[in-house]
């Protein structure tokens, strides 16, 4: 008798992976992650007291308090969860980024716990203070002199070494679970509930790789929140370009650290985003200066910037006759930029005046109109 298939009979097919996932290894570097996570309390809502009298009440969700001391903290174990679970990253997996710093110095400390090379791709112009906090982490810098080729950098060696470009600028709106699962919005709403005002009328955030307004703008629409969030862009970043829906020729990316790229990443979703402000790089740092002499905060540049875009909106909340809370991030310390921002002579080599902005925010604190 033929044992041949009739024809048109289905013939079944069973094909093992290809790159066969160490499910031990992956069970392990999860449960590594999740215990990281169970150990770090929540970061702090501080309230930031304005004058008496205001009706308007500012926040800072303190992210400098997470163990790597940043925002980032937060991405850092989402990109790793997520290429773990897609099978991307396993046993002696090389990893990659392209960061401008703090995501790095996150991403170090996650490859360190699970036992993996990491290496990352950054411009050559970034704090020697991050650079070596990477490196304290275990991770390696490659340093570039175009910050546009870091994307193509960190790409090229993970390929060269078999390993995995975690990739934060595409995968940062993705990787987050944006509606809820203890992610920075669910956070900050649960933390306002006993408030004055409970309901933020703005969330004010900037925008590296558009991950953080990306889950802050979804979850409020997914929660019907009445919440508004404000983007605040630094000088010569594309993603205010893009947002008034002009060329992002020219976009160079930041001197501010950590927010500003030179192109629209695809984490940016303009459609989740109520408002943008753009903020000269001067008055990030006025205002991250200004943040210390009037209430002892240590912040970093990127502090500054949200701060500027929050103060403003603050004094138009009340020329209005607005009650309401605006909340913001403290992204990350002050420590980080003792050799920038926080040093005299560097701002002179930039050329960057602090003084007009300096007048603007004690003029704004003090009697609750913006001149900026």
């Amino acid at each position: 008798m033929d044992d041949a298939p009739r024809t048109g009979a289905r013939t079944v097919v069973d094909v093992s992976a290809p790159r066969p996932v160490d499910r031990a290894w992956v069970d392990e570097a999860v449960r590594r992650i999740t215990a990281d996570a169970n150990r770090s309390a929540d970061t702090h809502l501080v309230h930031v007291e304005l004058p008496d009298g205001w009706d308007v009440d500012l926040y800072l969700k303190d992210e400098s308090t997470h163990p790597t001391g940043s925002l980032k903290h937060r991405l850092a174990r989402s990109l790793f969860l997520y290429a773990i679970c897609n099978g991307e990253i396993g046993p002696g997996t090389t990893v990659t980024e392209a960061s401008s710093g703090s995501t790095a110095v996150s991403e170090a400390y996650f490859a360190r716990m699970l036992g993996l090379p990491f290496v990352a791709v950054m411009a050559r112009t970034t704090s020697l203070e991050k650079v070596a906090l990477i490196e304290r982490e275990g991770g390696t810098c490659h340093l570039v002199d175009d910050p546009s080729a870091v994307y193509d950098t960190a790409r090229s060696i993970a390929n060269a070494t078999s390993g995995h470009y975690l990739d934060q600028f595409t995968h940062a709106e993705r990787a987050t679970d944006w509606r809820g699962n203890n992610n920075i919005a669910e956070s900050i709403f649960e933390q306002m509930g006993h408030e004055r005002h409970p309901v933020p009328t703005w969330v004010v955030v900037g925008a590296g790789t558009g991950g953080t307004s990306a889950t802050i703008g979804r979850f409020v629409r997914y929660r019907a929140l009445s919440t508004k969030v404000a983007v605040v862009d630094p000088e010569n970043s594309a993603f205010l370009m893009a947002f008034q829906e002009r060329s992002t020729e020219g976009a160079r990316g930041s001197r501010i650290e950590g927010i500003g790229r030179p192109r629209v990443e695809p984490s940016f979703l303009p459609t989740v985003v109520d408002r943008m402000i753009g903020i000269p790089d001067a008055a990030s740092i006025a205002a991250m200066r200004y943040l210390q002499d009037r209430t002892g905060i240590r912040a970093g540049g990127s502090t500054g910037t949200n701060l500027y875009g929050s103060l403003r909106i603050a004094c138009e909340m009340r020329a209005a006759g607005q009650p309401g809370s605006i909340v913001t991030l403290m992204c990350d310390p002050r420590e980080r930029y003792v050799g920038t921002y926080a040093d005299d002579g560097w701002l002179a080599s930039q050329g960057l005046d602090l003084a007009p902005y300096l007048g603007v925010l004690e003029r704004a604190w003090t009697t609750g109109e913006w001149t900026g």
